[in-house]
């Protein structure tokens, strides 16, 4: 399969990536707030107001916005007031409402697969979770983008047979997760550790990125940590880029 040299990703910080396909580029689950502008996460071990780092100096240049789901550290207040109105948003079907309300004038819900700039975007599941926890976090999707790379950004969600099937189906070049072992004080964690992360690393030949570390504070597993626990796992700082 053949992979254009203008594709990567960009990590901006958490979950908010800058993913440019051939000349078609994506600005995925937008955070934009100064650090502890939100509030915390409550009913965690960390308690400290959101975000935790600075945004990087990354110049954000893009066609299309994508929400994987409207949890405030992928979509929160400031990036809505920055983001420009008739913006192309890919969503959930279940969230659409909510972005139209918002004043948003060219929200696109995805039930299955949409075409975009040459690129086509499917929505995938994902288990923010496990058990009625998972049911309490409300829907989370993951999105597959193709063009002359498949790159599979899978979301909020833990290791689950959705996710080995959706690897299984699309056979993506590049896979980005959400890790960070986001927890609460109760039940188990509700992203991806070190045990779904190798799992992943052991289901597919893609290139596996992990970000959602380090910025919010019910995210407890470090980039540092993950590193030196997984091999052949690509874990970026906010503001590298990963050509793809």
């Amino acid at each position: 399969m053949s992979t254009s040299p203008d594709s990567s990703i960009s990590l901006v910080r958490n979950a908010t990536l800058l993913v440019t396909i051939g000349e078609t580029s994506f600005l995925v689950d937008p955070m934009f707030a100064s650090p502890g502008e939100n509030p915390s996460i409550q009913n965690t071990p960390n308690d400290r107001r959101n975000p935790l780092v600075p945004m990087p100096d990354v110049e954000l240049s893009y066609d299309a916005v994508i929400v994987t789901h409207r949890h405030t550290d992928h979509f929160d207040d400031t990036a809505k007031a920055e983001l420009d109105a008739d913006v192309p948003l890919f969503c959930q079907p279940a969230e659409a409402d909510a972005f139209a309300d918002e004043g948003f004038t060219d929200v696109r819900p995805v039930d299955d697969s949409v075409s975009f700039g040459g690129v086509t975007i499917s929505r995938t599941p994902g288990r923010h979770g496990h058990g009625e926890l998972a049911e309490k976090m409300g829907p989370v999707s993951g999105f597959v983008l193709e063009a002359d790379e498949t790159l599979y950004i899978a979301g909020d969600t833990v290791w689950y047979d959705q996710v080995e099937q959706t690897l299984e189906r699309f056979e993506p070049d590049t896979v980005v997760l959400n890790g960070g072992e986001a927890q609460f004080n109760h039940g188990e964690p509700i992203t991806m550790g070190v045990a779904d992360v190798s799992t992943v690393r052991e289901a597919t030949d893609a290139t596996v990125v992990v970000v959602h570390m380090e910025a919010i504070n019910h995210c407890l597993l470090t980039r540092d940590e993950l590193r030196s626990e997984t091999e052949n796992v690509l874990v970026p700082d906010d503001g590298e880029a990963i050509t793809l």
